[in-house]
Formats: C-alpha cells, structure tokens, sequence
C-alpha cells in the first residue's frame, strides 16, 4: 500500500477506535465530534486503493457519511433524514454489486431462500420491535430494514457468482451492516433492550462498512 491509503486508514481506524471508547463511556460529545471521520477514512481509502474507482460505491460510502450525520442530532425529523440517506446508501450498494453478479449463474432456490431470509427476519423483528416504535415510523423502519436485507441479498449474490474471498468479505460486511441497524433500533427505542449504548451499534457498522469496502477492493 501507498502512504495515502495508510494515512486513510489511520482516520479510519483513530476515529472509529474514539468514537467506540466514546460510546462506551456515553461520552455523547466526543462520538459527535468522531463520528463524521469514520466514513471520510473509509472512502479516502476506497478512492486510493480501489482499482477501478467505481462511483456507484463512492455515492454509497458518501450517502452513509450524510446518514451518519443527519443521525446526530436529536428528533423524529432528522432520524427520518437519516434514514432517507442510507436507503439511498443501500441502492447505490447494490448497484455497485451488480456489476460483479451474474444472477443467471446462482440457482433459483439460493436467491429465493436469501430473499425469504432477510425479509423473514425483518418482519419478525419488527413483529418484536413494533410495541415500542411510533405509529408513523414503523412502516418505514420496515422499509428500511428489508432494504437492507436487499442490500445483503445482492452482496451474497456477488459471492456466489464470483465464489472467492472478495466476496465473502464483502458479504460478511452487509451482515454487519444488517445486525448494526437492527442494533440501534432497540437502542433508540426499546426501553427495556439489553443494548444501552450504541457501542454495539457502531462496533457493527464501522466493521461492516470497513469489510465492504475490503471486499470492493480485494475484487
């Protein structure tokens, strides 16, 4: 590697490392002041180490940086700001995937059983969640969450086209990213959830997002 991609890495891993002791510590000052050097680490490192650059992934590292953001403030209408972000995030995710997917290769029982997996699980957990959630939110959220599942979807897709390490990388990574979202869901409004700081939250998304973009690039 080049000094540009150590130097992107190191913004990534100082501050996600900050940002974790801060969120362990309920230091909410400090994990507002790191939190929008995570993704910026992240996709300075994509941008001098990936090969090509593709700009389906550049726009869903950015549309993560602006959700990220966007979640830092407190109420209804930010969270929703939010979440609009990385719904794009995860588009822009699949669209990268797709360029190294070959669904006519993947037998018709594998992309129908992922399907039915995430979306099953999404539906089971908000089956749980939805006491605690607000009216308006729920189906969003839903919405969201399933998106995500989709976004999952196409990156085991990409795997079992491309059956290499890249691609499980990539694929463990939006897994990650899945059990971080369905995390800070019970943070943000399960009362009584065993998850009381977003130390999980955000130790699942950096390490998602990190094993994304490992993947893109090993690729």
């Amino acid at each position: 590697m080049k000094f540009p991609e150590y130097l992107m890495l190191a913004v990534f891993f100082v501050s996600a490392g900050i940002h974790l002791y801060a969120s362990l510590k309920q230091n909410k000052p400090l994990r507002n002041k790191t939190k929008p050097f995570i993704l910026i680490g992240l996709l300075g490192f994509y941008c001098c180490a990936a090969r090509p650059v593709v700009l389906f992934a550049v726009l869903a590292l950015a549309f993560s940086w602006l959700g990220d953001l966007l979640l830092i403030p407190k109420g209804i209408k930010w969270f929703t700001a939010g979440g609009i972000s990385f719904m794009v995030s995860h588009v822009f995710f699949i669209l990268t995937y797709l360029r190294q997917t070959d669904l006519s290769a993947i037998h018709p029982a594998a992309i129908a059983g992922l399907i039915l997996l995430f979306v099953t699980a999404s539906l089971l957990f908000f089956k749980y969640l939805r006491p605690h959630l607000p009216k308006e939110l729920f189906y969003p959220m839903l919405f969201y969450l399933i998106l995500n599942g989709f976004m999952n979807c196409f990156a085991w897709f990409r795997y079992l086209t491309l059956r290499n390490a890249a691609g499980l990388v990539t694929a463990i990574g939006a897994l990650l990213f899945f059990l971080s979202d369905s995390s800070l869901f019970l943070v943000r409004f399960h009362k009584n959830s065993p998850l009381k700081t977003h130390f999980w939250v955000m130790l699942t998304y950096s390490l998602g997002e990190f094993l994304i973009v490992l993947g893109l690039i090993m690729g």
